[in-house]
């Protein structure tokens, strides 16, 4: 994949270098998220340390407590801030493994998987009814309304994925505009509310809220590309899980505008009926039509242009560290 590493001084190149920067704060983010989770019923206790152990790079907080560092923010309101961010999204994970009838996710069994449809569903409630606990308790009407905004544009892009199964029509507008508000708006908050912390002008504040957004086009295309050339012990799912779930991603529909008759037939039956009896075959046809080298320029771009968005930024070793997270973005294997 071409890299945006143009953009990245040498001592941020490393996600791991990303990492122990926000290392500190993200501590405090575990250990207040551990806290919160806590409750008198034992089965969301259960639920909750599995999803705990079950890990993950945290890489929303950790993209909100880097955006509050490079907004030059020194108070401890972003600690509570990036745990309201892992909660909504890992809400949104055990809903969408129950809608998407998931059984692995990071390696691991899923929640449904584990304990029913109905106990992640509710657990998923308890955690976003938990994180605007924890959104009330900052008493700022403007984070407030730009979380409930963006709680709410998460769902509707639930459903307009929900819509778009199994739909071979689905072309890359309809696509992209189901990713925007799944994951990229998460992103764009998660920053945007670093810039509002850290009392930035609001034409940065609205620079770090535009490179949250083209840094969550990049991740979720670079997403959907792995799930066809990846393997489920590095990617910890189920390679060919979007095509048998039948969702069209960027992959299929760039190789529905290029392929052959014969394997437009095939890639539309696949996205139709899902399953996959002919994953091989559906793979090759894609890998045949140039749709992978497509796709991963589309998530390139999407990465070169977040880290265009930071230029307005006073330079620092956080602004550093958002850079190289848009270039890890599309070069990550998991």
């Amino acid at each position: 994949m071409s890299s945006s590493a143009e953009h990245v001084p040498g001592s941020m190149r490393d996600f791991a270098d990303v990492r122990e920067l926000a290392a500190a704060d993200m501590r405090d983010v575990d250990a207040l998220i551990r806290q919160r989770l806590s409750s008198d019923v034992v089965l969301i206790n259960q639920i909750a340390d599995h999803i705990i152990a079950g890990g993950g790079k945290r890489l929303r907080p950790m993209l909100h407590v880097l955006a509050a560092g490079a907004a030059g923010y020194t108070g401890e309101q972003h600690i509570k801030l990036a745990a309201v961010i892992e909660f909504i999204h890992t809400s949104t994970l055990l809903h969408d493994d129950v809608v998407d009838e998931s059984d692995l996710r990071r390696g691991r069994k899923t929640a449904n998987a584990l304990w029913g449809n109905a106990a992640s569903v509710l657990v998923g409630d308890f955690l976003y009814s938990r994180s605007f606990q924890l959104m009330v308790e900052l008493n700022d009407m403007r984070i407030m309304r730009i979380l409930a905004d963006t709680t709410n544009t998460i769902a509707e892009g639930e459903v307009l994925q929900l819509l778009n199964i199994g739909n071979a029509d689905v072309n890359e507008t309809a696509y992209l505009a189901v990713i925007e508000r799944k994951t990229a708006v998460l992103f764009a908050a998660a920053t945007e509310l670093g810039g509002l912390l850290g009392g930035l002008p609001t034409d940065q504040v609205a620079a770090l809220r535009r490179y949250g957004m083209e840094l969550g086009y990049a991740f979720q295309i670079a997403d959907d590309l792995l799930d066809y050339v990846s393997d489920a012990g590095t990617l910890g799912k189920n390679i060919g899980d979007d095509l048998a779930e039948g969702k069209p991603t960027l992959p299929l529909i760039y190789a529905l505008e290029t392929a052959d008759a014969k394997q437009v037939q095939s890639l539309r039956h696949a996205i139709e009926h899902g399953g996959l009896d002919s994953l091989d075959h559906i793979i090759a046809a894609i890998r045949d039509s140039g749709a992978l080298e497509r796709t991963r320029e589309r998530a390139v771009a999407h990465a070169k242009a977040a880290c265009e968005a930071l230029a307005s930024l006073p330079a620092s070793t956080h602004r550093d560290a958002l850079a190289a997270l848009a270039d890890y973005s599309v070069q990550r294997t998991s």
